[in-house]
């Protein structure tokens, strides 16, 4: 799987670019501020999230860490699949959505693009108090739970990328011993979440 790419930026469209990753072009679906900072010629890393279909394999690039996880909490809603979430980041930025979101403002929401009264007041539902900005305002986390920036952040994001609800994820990592690496990670959490199911 994959948790971010570094290359060269060949192309630049309104949804997607593409990424020059030693002589391999990655075409990434990103939301308009990632492709703001997307310049033709310079190097880039993006965070990805792999999405997979029956008929499509769709690589989603962040250009952070915390639009990735606001990417990822959006999708776990009902009703939210990753373009309309993709869409809605466009709208503004990670610490603008969130407080969207807390305000309970279903007006701001569906100002967004894409995005309609009902899906807004399901946003709002399900993550309204949920999302939480660290101190330096660069990274999402949940209440109460790990800075996810560690070990721990690559296994969610491996286990997300794998197809499990973030939420599920985050449940089972928290239960995991301390200093679990990544490897045995991923052994110990399919087995949890593959008993969930």
């Amino acid at each position: 799987m994959i948790g971010f790419l570094r290359g060269r930026v060949v192309d630049v469209q309104p949804d997607n670019m593409i990424l020059d990753v030693n002589g391999v072009g990655y075409e990434l679906q990103c939301s308009g501020n990632t492709l703001d900072s997307a310049i033709h010629g310079d190097e880039l890393t993006l965070f990805v999230h792999t999405h997979v279909r029956e008929d499509a394999i769709t690589l989603f690039g962040f250009s952070t860490m915390a639009e990735k996880r606001l990417f990822l909490s959006l999708i776990s809603v009902n009703g939210v699949g990753p373009k309309l979430a993709i869409k809605a980041l466009s709208g503004g930025s990670v610490e603008r959505l969130v407080d969207m979101i807390d305000a309970g403002d279903v007006k701001a929401l569906t100002a967004l693009p894409k995005i309609g009264k009902k899906i807004a007041e399901q946003i709002i539902l399900s993550l309204k108090g949920k999302l939480v900005l660290d101190d330096e305002r660069t990274s999402l986390k949940a209440p109460g739970k790990l800075r996810p920036t560690n070990a721990r952040g690559e296994l969610i994001s491996a286990l997300v990328n794998l197809g499990f609800r973030l939420q599920d994820v985050e449940k089972v990592v928290e239960d995991l011993p301390p200093g679990t690496d990544l490897q045995s990670g991923i052994r110990q959490g399919l087995q949890a979440l593959t008993g969930q199911f």
